[in-house]
């Protein structure tokens, strides 16, 4: 059968691709042409005298965390942005350090929760799964030592902190079944597990705290705000290992502007039938929030995770033309365009963050890295202190 297919001859082959600037020639010896070797060993511009080689950590040193640690900023990779990020928080921590300037002084500030506390006043923001597993105990210890001056959280990040002052939280398995754990009446988030007797003993805990919020609005025309609510169940819970004990206990506040998406909502609705009336003023805590940013002499952000925590702490910077240092710790990515993805200078467009900033994001998974960040920086500095 004769093949109708046109083949082409060999001058059309090499005229097409002498018009594609892709023809290759041989000289005689059969050696490359310089096409070939311009196109593969191009001579390199030099680089700054100041750029980094890329060395990692060598083992035949020993094991040297606090070496390793240093490594990694010249490892690359993320590595490389946490080593990054570790600068930064400790340039964050040397602005703090500095003597207030007589003229930021706030002694006039009736509110000692957003009273100016330092020469750099630090946000942290944070999602509810950081309190779910171990960074729970990270952020508990950077509040407990006052290291931080404002806190925004979900209502997750309230809720399972005082969840697990009245019961554990469990490390299971990522792939264990959701219908058996279902009829278990056992909780999964990610690999952790949550016995749902948890939520009970909290409902027993918080019902009778709500009663008296709503005791209190009757009889004195107290209108709460969800940070007010946190600074209150902190104060009840009497537990050092929780975070809003020690928030209440050091006067930080806690702001939570979506204090009823979580456990703690479904008891507010619970009680809203029960005992109905509770109001809860959101709009108290945008004031604080933002007269906290508006009122630091200088400004630094934390931020772990993303979503509402992240953008509640940057627009409150926005209103004093935002913020000093930054840190951001997430694993998502801009190209949807959301704001937990957005890099830094996404938010340097809107005014979130200086433009003469230093920036930094981690892409990472912060139960990995946020206690390395802790600890090369604020347990570093909290512990040279008192062995001094």
């Amino acid at each position: 059968m004769e093949n109708n297919l046109m083949q082409p001859d060999e001058e059309e082959v090499e005229a097409l691709v002498r018009g594609m600037s892709l023809t290759v020639k041989t000289d005689n010896t059969g050696s490359a042409s310089a096409l070939e070797r311009g196109a593969v060993m191009r001579s390199s511009d030099p680089l700054p005298q100041s750029t980094p080689v890329v060395q990692g950590y060598d083992f035949n040193k020993g094991v040297d965390y606090k070496a390793l640690l240093k490594s990694y900023k010249n490892s690359g990779f993320q590595a490389t942005s946490l080593g990054l990020a570790i600068d930064e928080v400790n340039r964050m921590l040397d602005c703090r350090e500095q003597p207030l300037d007589p003229l930021h002084s706030d002694i006039t500030e009736e509110d000692p929760f957003i009273r100016r506390r330092s020469n750099c006043t630090i946000f942290l923001g944070y999602t509810s799964n950081m309190v779910s597993c171990g960074i729970r105990d990270s952020i508990r210890f950077l509040v407990e030592h006052k290291m931080v001056d404002c806190i925004v959280t979900t209502a997750g990040g309230v809720e399972e902190d005082l969840i697990k002052c009245l019961g554990d939280t469990y490390v299971g398995d990522f792939h264990l079944d959701g219908r058996i754990l279902r009829d278990k009446a056992v909780n999964r988030i990610g690999n952790l597990l949550v016995p749902n007797n948890n939520y009970c003993k909290f409902e027993d805990w918080v019902t009778p705290r709500l009663d008296a919020l709503l005791e209190e609005q009757r009889k004195e025309q107290k209108i709460w705000s969800p940070s007010t609510i946190i600074e209150r169940l902190g104060k009840e819970i009497d537990d050092p290992t929780s975070i809003l004990y020690w928030a209440a206990k050091n006067q930080i506040p806690i702001f939570c502007p979506a204090l009823t998406d979580g456990s703690l909502g479904d008891m507010m609705y619970f009680h809203s039938y029960k005992n109905p009336g509770l109001i809860v003023d959101i709009l108290q805590d945008v004031k604080r929030v933002n007269k906290m940013a508006v009122r630091a002499a200088n400004s630094g952000m934390i931020i772990v995770g993303g979503g509402i925590v992240k953008h509640h702490i940057c627009n409150a910077n926005l209103m004093r033309n935002g913020a000093d240092f930054s840190v951001f710790i997430n694993t998502s990515s801009e190209f949807d365009g959301s704001d937990a993805g957005a890099r830094p200078d996404e938010a340097i467009s809107w005014g979130k963050i200086k433009k003469s900033a230093r920036p930094v994001k981690v892409y990472a998974e912060a139960s990995l890295v946020f206690p390395l960040l802790v600890g090369e920086t604020f347990a570093t500095r909290h512990f040279a202190k008192k062995s001094a």
